[in-house]
């Protein structure tokens, strides 16, 4: 049964009048934690989409960069999306709920964090509003100022990205010191590592670009420490 089937099963409360906030209390426990993942995300993308009040075709694209999804499960991706958009609930209700049922596994609130930020940079520009948005979600979910900064400097261009930022670590330690940190993110996010998490394999390639920026800020830091 595939990711997008599973969902349309768990929306097929919405139709007995339940909200999303209601349908994430009923996915707390594996396999349907991948299922509550990919309605996160979905959700939460459509009440961000609201804050910069515009939804482009780069957004969609940047969700389906996210998501694989097939033309059949077009439908109910939408369906998800929509609801969530003219929902009633403020996004806060989302976030709460989202990090109550991922409370134990904070590296999949930061998951999920950064497939928001690579759907809010999908247009090239990071409005004001996103950011405000991103910051109070990274706040509900508990997750710590140094990784917000770490996803902010790897997704929002800038003159200078930090690699010391990208890999939430301080100059002031030792290489060898930073190496381990580097280990560590490394090892967190191997595809295998984040499907036991949660995390839908279907958005596992999320992976990739951050094993790219991880490790190029790692060599950065060893090329100027000589």
């Amino acid at each position: 049964m595939s990711l997008w089937t599973r969902i349309l099963e768990a929306l097929a409360a919405l139709s007995a009048g339940d909200g999303l906030t209601a349908v994430f209390d009923k996915l707390r426990t594996p396999p349907e934690r991948s299922v509550a993942f990919a309605i996160a995300v979905i959700a939460l993308a459509a009440k961000m989409a609201k804050a910069d009040g515009l939804v482009t075709r780069n957004e969609v694209r940047a969700f389906r960069e996210v998501f694989y999804i097939a033309s059949k499960d077009e439908a109910g991706a939408a369906r998800v999306f929509d609801f969530a958009r003219t929902d009633v609930a403020g996004f806060e209700d989302y976030a709460k709920r989202i990090h109550t049922m991922f409370a134990g596994s904070p590296e999949t609130l930061n998951d999920l964090l950064e497939g928001l930020f690579h759907i809010a940079m999908a247009d090239g520009f990071y409005h004001p509003n996103e950011n405000a948005f991103l910051e109070r979600v990274a706040q509900i979910f508990s997750v710590p100022d140094n990784n917000f900064r770490a996803l902010r400097a790897r997704f929002v261009p800038d003159d200078f990205t930090d690699p010391y930022t990208v890999l939430g670590v301080s100059a002031a330690l030792e290489l060898e010191e930073i190496r381990v940190e580097w280990r560590k993110l490394v090892l967190e996010n191997h595809p295998d590592a984040m499907m036991a998490r949660g995390v839908p394999k279907e958005a596992v390639r999320l992976a990739e670009k951050r094993m790219i920026d991880i490790n190029y800020a790692w060599e950065e830091i060893q090329n100027s420490r000589g």
